[in-house]
């Protein structure tokens, strides 16, 4: 049976299940799992190095029962022990667990049973997302010793696919507040964390702590946040490939974050891997409603595999016309254009083209809802789980922070949805628009820290916007700095649920830049 049948066939069945009321789809996705992995491709990754090859690789390795999942865990616990005390990527571990765990899988495959296309695999999970028995901190003091009950929709998924959680990866306090002063993802419960290719450099955030441990070789692959690059900043600084997906095609259920009000739309979970094949891999093992989650949609998964590149149209641009501290370095906008070079070899059209107005206004009605609320909702974030002592960055930005008034916030809400629509009409003669993740490689640790936009001197966010629309959006490593020591991604765009577009030209830019390359650490 093909993959594209098993995907038919299980949304087929979650639709009817979805209008009828019922609450089965993670049994149809959970069988669709499980199912496709005789359907699943073979990994183009040539890494032989267990720590370091994809997570779609070792699968298959673990299937061919040529290691095992207890081979696998140890190698990674290994790693991250030789790697983390100068990293502090990894801040929670279940290694026991992990060990537990990965002997009852080898025993089912000596039986010749399989859990799933992730079987043995083995993971770690941003500090955001509730573990169920592991401490989940979500980086704020109020729930420093908090253990949930249950699994994360998206943590439960990965691990009912077979995953081992091997710990738990370092994030700003409640994905969203860090250290004054300090620019990667940092909080007062763990401290900062350090990029591998230069341990004074940041890992970005929110899903610092994952970008940084997937670099390095101390996990298969993590799954991140991302409200405004959260995913895409560290996919970029450290050097991998991640995707944020369509808005509301993964649920937030467990996530610290999760679902709910007027930054609904904005908050995407995804995986953080090494390889491009392995978002292919994981992003619909994660999707589709779980009947927790209000707006989490049924829409069916379309396969990269079958996506034309000769008939791609594509957009580009290399700089977003900020100044001063905030204009794109020339490492960068050589990058974004050398990968549109590479495109130019196999799709119909390459065109350096942008909607620069919309992306200015569609910031603009960002920045304000974003500040609208005079930092309520991060407060109340703050009470709900009993935290005195909050984030310090996050502590400067409220004292300082005016409320919109009501007309205000509406006004600046309908802005956002006008300027979604006239970005969908400019979309119209694409399929692709490329552009930079951030206006430089990784940047020093204690670079001083600012409230400002990333944008903010005439040119529009890189990220944050693409929350705004929900358009799904991979980052994959396209080139280096200058000195050829820190990695430089690049956004692959694509309209409302093409994901599948999305990766099959992030492939392909992975396969002629190369991707990923190890650390030094």
């Amino acid at each position: 049976m093909s993959n594209k049948l098993l995907q038919q066939l299980a949304y087929d069945s979650g639709r009817r299940d979805f209008l009828r009321g019922r609450s089965t789809l993670n049994a149809a996705v959970a069988a669709t799992a499980v199912s496709a992995v005789s359907a699943m491709t073979a990994s183009a990754d040539s890494s032989d190095e267990l720590i370091f090859m994809s997570a779609t690789k070792l699968a298959q390795l673990i299937r061919a029962r040529k290691v095992s999942a207890a081979e696998a865990v140890e190698a990674f616990i290994a790693r991250q022990l030789e790697v983390n005390d100068e990293m502090r990527a990894v801040v929670m571990n279940c290694y026991a667990r992990a060990r537990k765990e990965a002997r009852a899988l080898d025993e089912k495959a000596a039986r010749g049973e399989w859990v799933g296309p992730l079987h043995g695999v083995p993971i770690t999970l941003k500090d955001s997302l509730d573990t169920e028995g592991v401490i989940t901190t979500g980086a704020t003091y109020g729930r420093e010793q908090y253990v949930p009950k249950k699994d994360a929709t998206v943590v439960g998924r990965v691990r009912k696919a077979g995953a081992v959680l091997l710990g738990k990866t370092n994030t700003p306090e409640f994905t969203l507040g860090g250290l004054s002063g300090i620019s990667t993802a940092s909080n007062l419960l763990y401290g900062s964390s350090h990029n591998p290719y230069d341990l004074t450099r940041s890992t970005s955030g929110s899903s610092g702590g994952a970008g940084a441990i997937v670099a390095a070789g101390g996990a298969a692959f993590d799954i991140g946040s991302d409200w405004g690059g959260s995913i895409r900043g560290p996919a970029h600084n450290n050097g991998i490939a991640g995707i944020k997906p369509t808005s509301v095609r993964v649920p937030r259920t467990g996530h610290i974050v999760d679902y709910g009000g007027i930054f609904d739309l904005w908050q995407q979970i995804g995986p953080l891997a090494r390889r491009v094949e392995d978002l292919t891999l994981i992003t619909p093992i994660i999707a589709g409603p779980d009947f927790h989650d209000a707006s989490c949609a049924p829409v069916p998964w379309a396969d990269p595999a079958r996506v034309d590149l000769k008939k791609l149209k594509v957009a580009f641009i290399t700089d977003n016309g900020a100044v001063g501290r905030n204009a794109t370095d020339d490492d960068t906008k050589q990058t974004v254009r050398r990968a549109a070079q590479w495109l130019q070899e196999i799709v119909a059209s390459v065109n350096e083209d942008a909607p620069k107005s919309v992306l200015d206004d569609l910031a603009d009605a960002r920045g304000k809802l974003s500040r609208g609320d005079g930092g309520a909702f991060y407060q109340r974030l703050a009470d709900k789980w009993g935290t005195k002592n909050i984030s310090p960055q996050r502590k400067a930005s409220m004292s300082t922070a005016k409320p919109l008034s009501t007309p205000e916030l509406v006004q600046a809400w309908e802005q956002q949805d006008a300027c979604k629509s006239r970005m969908l009409d400019w979309m119209k003669g694409y399929d692709v628009f490329l552009c930079p993740v951030a206006n430089k490689p990784a940047q020093p640790i204690d670079q001083p820290h600012t409230d400002e936009a990333p944008g903010a001197g005439g040119g529009w966010p890189y990220t944050g916007v693409f929350n705004c629309t929900g358009w799904p959006v991979v980052v994959v490593r396209c080139g280096s700095s200058a000195d050829g020591k820190l990695p430089i991604g690049v956004q692959v765009v694509a309209a409302p649920w093409r994901e599948d577009i999305c990766l099959a030209v992030a492939s392909y830019l992975e396969s002629k830049g190369g991707g990923w390359k190890r650390p030094p650490i």
